[in-house]
């Protein structure tokens, strides 16, 4: 049967989720394959992950399916894969789907969420979690930057050099940046996303916000399709990949955290 995991990881000390060449290199996705393959005692046992998170990025709710014969019940496979784990890694719930399904060709939406901890000093508690900023951000000039994102758009000019994707469209549901304190963090969530899409994003809202550029410019860098007129890309560690959403029964899409 095939099972769909939910996992959720503080990917500090790994080289992203998906396994590298050299295995040697940790990787999320390593470690949850030697995981299931210590559980199920199925020494050549593969999963296939939803998103290919980068180096240093967090999740709490990617997506993974892995194809097993077992006694073990469905709903305690978090629990009883939990003692093959590191401590940084998590699944969170189990639930069969059908062997024709897919994390990632069948992902209706993905949502993630962008921190940033602002403050005269960097916070060393926060360093891992977030992107520091020293310039105190304007939040009301962010959200209506974020309000330009929304809708079906070529997001070439938020793309980083390398995709090999054959389209650079995408659609974005929803962008929105909310504040807490000394927290400002940016919510996204789309159809799918190209590569440090989302930290392009983030890193270009952040330029609004400290007034190097006007949000209305947004729309003439999308227009113009050109990396070079979008904001940085923001640093890896203030990004989470929140939750992969499926048009699934409501028994499947319940995610456990």
């Amino acid at each position: 049967m095939r099972i769909l995991l939910t996992i959720a990881y503080d990917g500090t000390n790994y080289s992203g989720w998906q396994k590298q060449k050299m295995p040697e290199v940790p990787t999320v996705e390593g470690k949850v394959e030697e995981a299931l393959r210590a559980l199920f005692c199925q020494p050549g046992l593969e999963c296939i992950g939803a998103s290919r998170t980068d180096r240093g990025v967090h999740a709490l709710g990617q997506r993974a399916v892995v194809d097993v014969q077992t006694t073990i019940p469905t709903e305690k496979i978090p629990l009883a894969i939990r003692r093959f784990l590191p401590e940084d890694i998590v699944v969170t719930s189990a639930q069969e789907v059908p062997t024709t399904f897919h994390p990632r060709y069948d992902c209706v939406k993905k949502t993630y969420c962008y921190q940033i901890y602002q403050d005269r000093y960097p916070n060393p508690k926060e360093r891992l979690y977030s992107a520091f900023s020293k310039r105190q951000l304007d939040i009301e000039k962010m959200k209506e930057g974020a309000a330009v994102l929304v809708g079906t758009h070529d997001f070439a000019a938020f793309c980083a050099a390398g995709s090999s994707v054959s389209s650079t469209v995408r659609t974005i549901f929803d962008c929105h940046v909310e504040q807490e304190e000394k927290y400002i963090r940016i919510f996204v969530t789309g159809d799918g996303f190209l590569y440090n899409m989302v930290r392009i994003i983030a890193g270009t809202l952040m330029a609004v916000g400290a007034g190097k550029m006007p949000p209305r410019q947004i729309a003439e860098i999308i227009a113009g399709k050109d990396r070079r007129q979008a904001g940085q890309t923001a640093p890896p560690q203030g990004l989470t990949l929140l939750e992969i959403s499926y048009d699934l029964p409501q028994k499947s899409l319940d995610s456990g955290f």
